[in-house]
């Protein structure tokens, strides 16, 4: 996990310019802030920490989040957005503690982040599984997503149409929400569609496939597989893998594998 939090951290250093003393400090407070809660797991120490002591922890980093929701940003709200999506991936990727107390807090790092950054087009999947998934709040996730949509357009940034796709998932797969679902995957489908490269017109072809099997039958199997196969297709988290190969299988579904060594969807032979 400290690999990836590492790699990340270049990827999102690089979309920054440290030419400014006022932006040298922010980047100092923002090391900071991280550093704070990972000196209470040593202090307190990880493994032999009990429940009580965690959950104090958690508060105080809810806490912390939310003074960031409400300190001015001097203009480098990207900033504050970059180094929190670090604090989450440190959070979320700390299996043993969260198996003790839980996923809630992700939506807290999330309004952060995307009230900071609503463009921050990684941060969106993140959200969906964590939010919706793991710490079982669709509402949420939904929620965020809806208004972050609202600083979107189908070229800015780059690929904003997965955010209707996820929306869509997220409606359908935990609300159950078929109608919402259908004109997420609708939008996705008119954004997709305006872009000529593959990946693009693969999303217009599946997101248009997936409106039209809601339309037809709300309670489509068709239109959950093709949902959880993005979930599968978008993850490289086995746990969440295992889950959506588990969910298309209980709708009749099959994921064999290629010998090019990808992985298929063979759908039931009735909707």
């Amino acid at each position: 996990m400290l690999a990836i939090v590492e790699k990340v951290k270049i990827m999102l250093l690089s979309r920054q310019a440290f030419a400014t003393p006022l932006v040298i400090c922010l980047c100092i407070f923002g090391i900071s802030l991280i550093q704070f809660p990972r000196l209470q797991k040593l202090l307190t120490g990880k493994e032999s920490a009990s429940l009580e002591i965690l959950e104090k922890e958690i508060k105080s980093e809810n806490l912390r989040l939310n003074l960031l929701k409400q300190i001015p940003s001097f203009g480098y709200d990207n900033l504050i957005a970059d180094w929190t999506y670090i604090d989450f991936l440190q959070y979320f990727g700390d299996d043993e503690v969260r198996s003790k107390t839980g996923y809630a807090l992700s939506p807290e790092y999330f309004e952060v982040i995307l009230e900071r950054d609503p463009r921050f087009l990684e941060a969106y999947l993140t959200l969906s599984v964590s939010t919706s998934l793991y710490a079982g709040m669709p509402e949420r996730s939904i929620a965020m997503m809806e208004t972050g949509l609202k600083s979107l357009s189908p070229s800015v940034p780059k690929k904003s149409y997965y955010v209707w796709r996820y929306k869509g998932t997220d409606e359908l797969l935990f609300l159950g929400n078929a109608q919402a679902s259908q004109q997420s995957f609708v939008n996705a489908a008119n954004w997709s569609s305006k872009f000529p490269d593959q990946e693009s017109q693969n999303a217009a072809f599946i997101s248009r496939k997936t409106a039209e099997f809601l339309s037809r039958n709300p309670d489509s199997k068709f239109a959950r597989i093709s949902t959880w196969a993005m979930v599968l297709n978008n993850n490289v988290d086995q746990r969440i893998q295992k889950r959506a190969i588990s969910e298309i299988e209980a709708l009749g579904g099959k994921v064999v594998q290629t010998p090019e060594g990808e992985q298929k969807i063979i759908f039931p032979s009735k909707d």
